[in-house]
């Protein structure tokens, strides 16, 4: 991984034997990585939002994939006991499909009954790491190319290095945005309830030397309604066929708004995203998280009358989206094209 090894920020490091996942619930108070030596390991780092993002979460899931072939073989059983640890796996977050995507790769060698299956499927998870780094720069100069001249945008979540194999979705569009030199600021919603903007997004900017304002969630009305800024810019877990896309929870509201104030929605996402067995949002399913991310300690005895609802992700219709870039290419009015345009032949 010569290409992310000279990033600043890497969310994922694999040593040879092991997966050492950036613990992304302390930045960016506190800088530490988590190793990890077996499948289950990495499937707690997912499910506990230790790596997060629909592209990392697939790598990791690949890399995990390989530790446990690292356990089990050449013990006579070791596909079944693979296969056990893949289903763990695929258990640790419902809604990216990346993650899917990646296992089903790791699955399809492992049927192919290769001469050294640890080194096959080594290979292949590094091969789908440096795949999604280059993916991301190609997306990021599509994304470029067609914002423009715009002064300022505005992103939600992290879709950033972070949550990616490097280089990333929406914050690739805006690196290559900011190193083309026309790009004045960068604001960013604190995302709540895990503030993935404030925590992370903002962090990941300033380590590569790029300027941004954190505002409240709450304030992105005011903010377009000032005219201070041109596009939207967000990743993508899940696109369905018809180019409807589940993201971060908030985005949908993003959406909305930014069709009353003549602000543009770009979706930057790997091809890797897509489920294009899935017509439309409709089919896309919701992770619920524990409500006490939400709910104060007083709340949480037997009886009480103070419950929460905490969907992590919503769903964005297509036809309040401008523009979906992908490194396959990209989709200007995705609510009447949909996107079958950059399904795989």
């Amino acid at each position: 991984m010569s290409q992310t090894s000279q990033l600043s920020v890497q969310a994922l490091q694999w040593t040879g034997h092991s997966l050492k996942v950036l613990d992304q619930r302390v930045l960016p108070q506190t800088i530490a990585y988590d190793e990890y030596r077996d499948a289950a390991g990495v499937a707690t780092a997912i499910a506990s939002m230790r790596v997060r993002g629909a592209p990392a979460i697939g790598i990791a899931a690949a890399y995990g994939v390989v530790l446990s072939a690292m356990r089990h073989y050449p013990q006579a059983d070791w596909q079944a006991a693979v296969g056990r640890d893949i289903e763990q796996l695929a258990a640790s977050r419902p809604t990216a499909v990346n993650l899917f995507w990646a296992l089903d790769r790791m699955r399809g060698l492992i049927a192919n009954n290769p001469a050294d299956p640890v080194a096959a499927l080594t290979e292949l998870a590094q091969t789908i790491h440096a795949d999604d780094y280059a993916a991301n720069q190609a997306m990021g100069e599509r994304g470029a190319d067609l914002i423009g001249t715009a002064k300022a945008v505005l992103t939600h979540c992290n879709a950033g290095a972070l949550a990616t194999g490097g280089y990333g979705t929406a914050l690739g569009v805006i690196r290559s945005l900011h190193r083309r030199g026309g790009l004045q600021q960068v604001y960013a919603g604190e995302t709540r309830p895990w503030l993935q903007g404030a925590r992370l997004t903002v962090w990941e900017l300033a380590q590569d030397g790029i300027p941004a304002t954190l505002i409240a969630d709450s304030a992105a009305a005011w903010l377009m309604k000032s005219g201070k800024i041109d596009w939207i810019v967000v990743g993508a877990d899940r696109i369905a066929a018809n180019g409807d896309v589940a993201n971060k929870i908030g985005t949908y509201s993003l959406a909305v708004l930014a069709k009353q104030h003549g602000v543009k929605v770009m979706v930057a996402a790997p091809s890797s995203t897509f489920d294009f067995n899935l017509e439309n949002g409709a089919g896309i399913e919701i992770e619920q998280r524990d409500p006490r991310e939400l709910l104060a300690d007083c709340y949480l005895h037997e009886g009480s009358l103070v419950s929460a609802w905490n969907p992590v992700f919503d769903v964005t219709p297509a036809e309040l989206i401008d523009a979906i870039v992908t490194e396959r290419g990209t989709v200007v009015d995705p609510g009447k094209h949909g996107v079958r345009s950059l399904q795989p032949c």
